[in-house]
């Protein structure tokens, strides 16, 4: 017999999970001493919040489960933001909360989370995949087996599990049980005809998206791009998936996008394929009929969105990515093309690390143009960034280069401020060698960057480069232009970022110049500590977002 909090910890061991973000408090003691006893890592976060977004980078970097702890009432009400970011990123995080002991239930209880209080499973519904409280301890096995089910098969996606005091201190029966990793991917039936249309296609286009990500079918598609010849376009959040060098590369589209990628849609395209994308209207901002393509294929797990927005006939094709991709790429007939465009994609990249210049500064102030030349002037291939939600990122989607693909990532449907903090931290911890980099904004670091803390320690060394322009800078100009002008938009007591994450123990640099910047981010990489690298950037500058109206 174990208690129920010795086999949840026991089980989180063994699914390989190392470091578990959260908050202590009451409700939840006996997961925190189940934690540091069984040899895991309880990292003290400083807002559930940024646990939260932490495990969900956690998940992203280890490519497994992250897990987030925090205690009843408002501490788990703090997650929720979390819970829905990694929802929109499809990532499997593990939300567990407390709750006063079931036994007093209909009683007035401090931070009571069930429906005589603040519900908090009816509150995580909306935002996971699956929401239950665990009232006896008989219930865990199931309950633990059904959500670890619905985190890791379909499309991914977080859980909640609410489990009073009581109840984690309830010895029962023990059980094992394994991640659900034995199920057979899904494949669509109809792949033939899809390739049969494709090889017929004279103007096909491939629009990716962020859930590219989520599998990290980078080989597939690339594959799939190269043997079907199909020039790539990318959403924001598809950023990454495919190499910014690849010969087939045409560039970003939508918002932060490039004329070529929207030259591409203009000029006529028989066979659009969109994978990784719903194409919500973040990624279609500024698309009219006269773009619209003469047919779609949409790839996805979830046939809810499939043709919803371009009215235009569409193809599905439903369930496993991986796997049609794979599929797909067996039935096509295999080209001279294809050897011709690997090799050709390989001196690219080797041409594209040696030819980023260090550009000096314009009038006193760098651009986001030059701060994305300067960063992928220094930053090693295989780093990985994160784009928090502003203006920062967008200039990211335009003109950083990409050189290996799955080292980008940004999600601009949900949008969380402040996400990429936690996120880098989290893939940081799961991936201690790696180069990682936090790209955030002014605004983003108000919002959660105290999370800077978290990473100083537990010795994670991610550069969090912080472009400050001292205002919301994509309001800020969104409101300028449409409404006449701007309200609410402005520090006036503006962000000394440098300062700030010298208060809470990162190495902290302030930049004016490219020559500065290059310096700082390269001194930064040999201390492998955590690094505030703040660049002073043009707050007049038009970013490139303002077709989203």
């Amino acid at each position: 017999m174990q208690t129920v909090a010795q086999l949840l910890v026991k089980h989180l061991a063994a699914w390989g999970v190392t470091h578990v973000f959260g908050i202590p408090g009451k409700p939840v003691t006996p997961l925190v001493v189940e934690i540091d006893r069984q040899g895991l890592t309880f990292v003290l976060s400083k807002h559930e919040g940024g646990a939260g977004l932490a495990a969900a980078g956690y998940a992203y970097g280890g490519r497994s489960l992250g897990v987030a702890l925090g205690t009843a009432g408002p501490g788990g009400v703090n997650m929720l933001t979390a819970a829905g970011q990694a929802l929109a990123s499809n990532l499997p995080v593990l939300f567990l909360t407390g709750q006063p002991p079931i036994r007093e239930i209909g009683k007035v209880l401090g931070q009571d989370s069930t429906m005589f209080g603040t519900d908090l499973v009816k509150m995580f519904e909306p935002v996971t995949k699956f929401s239950a409280r665990v009232e006896r301890g008989d219930l865990l096995k199931t309950y633990l087996q059904h959500a670890m089910e619905q985190a890791f098969t379909g499309a991914k996606g977080p859980v909640h599990l609410s489990i009073p005091s009581d109840v984690l201190i309830e010895e029962i029966q023990e059980f094992d049980l394994a991640l659900p990793t034995h199920y057979p991917p899904v494949l669509s039936s109809n792949l033939r005809e899809v390739s049969d249309l494709l090889n017929r296609a004279e103007r096909p286009l491939l629009l990716l998206g962020g859930g590219v990500h989520n599998q990290g079918a980078y080989q597939e598609l690339a594959a799939f791009a190269e043997l079907y010849n199909l020039p790539v376009i990318t959403t924001p959040g598809g950023k990454g998936a495919f190499p910014t060098v690849h010969p087939l590369s045409v560039g970003p589209f939508g918002l932060g996008g490039s004329d070529a990628a929207r030259d591409a849609l203009a000029q006529g395209v028989d066979v659009l394929v969109t994978v990784g994308t719903q194409l919500s209207d973040m990624e279609t901002a500024g698309v009219g009929p006269e773009l619209f393509p003469k047919q779609v294929v949409q790839f996805d797990y979830d046939a809810r969105f499939i043709g919803k927005t371009l009215p235009v006939p569409t193809i599905p094709v439903l369930g496993d990515l991986t796997a049609n991709l794979r599929k797909l790429a067996e039935l096509g007939a295999v080209r001279e093309a294809q050897r011709q465009l690997e090799a050709a994609a390989r001196e690219a990249v080797a041409c594209a690390r040696e030819a980023v210049p260090v550009m000096e500064a314009c009038g006193g102030m760098l651009n986001g143009e030059q701060v994305m030349k300067v960063l992928r002037g220094v930053l090693p291939a295989s780093s990985q960034m994160f784009g928090d939600a502003g203006s920062h990122s967008f200039y990211a989607v335009k003109h950083f280069e990409v050189l290996e693909p799955g080292t980008f990532h940004f999600e601009e449907v949900y949008a969380t401020m402040g996400r990429a903090i936690g996120y880098a931290i989290g893939a940081q911890l799961a991936e201690p060698e790696r180069v990682i980099v936090c790209l955030t904004g002014d605004g983003c670091m108000f919002m959660n960057g105290t999370e800077v803390s978290t990473a100083v320690n537990y010795g994670a060394p991610v550069l969090f480069v912080v472009l400050n322009n001292e205002r919301l800078d994509m309001v800020d100009k969104g409101m300028a232009r449409h409404l006449g002008r701007a309200i609410g938009t402005v520090y006036e007591t503006p962000l000394q970022a440098a300062l700030f994450g010298e208060s809470l123990g990162a190495i902290s640099y302030r930049c004016r110049t490219a020559q500065e910047l290059h310096e700082a981010v390269a001194s930064a990489l040999g201390a492998r500590q955590t690094a505030v690298i703040e660049v002073m950037v043009d707050p007049l500058e038009i970013p490139p977002t303002m077709a989203r109206g």
